[in-house]
């Protein structure tokens, strides 16, 4: 994967040669990216606690 970052964070970057920019970029993608998958499935268990009163809604839910 390529990065694209301003020109002014990119000399800042240089400066510190001593920090693994491409282990901090995967760290806050991986931190984002679970951070989206619990959102998805507090989504998910709203949808199977609320199955037995009403299926559709929970199916769309599911779906969704």
């Amino acid at each position: 994967m390529t990065l694209a970052v301003p020109e002014r964070l990119h000399r800042i970057m240089k400066k510190h040669s001593e920090i693994k920019w491409t282990e901090v970029a995967r760290k806050a993608i991986e931190k984002k990216a679970r951070a989206l998958e619990a959102e998805k499935d507090e989504w998910r268990k709203y949808a199977l606690k609320h199955a037995l009163e009403d299926w559709d809604e929970a199916d769309e839910l599911i779906n969704y």
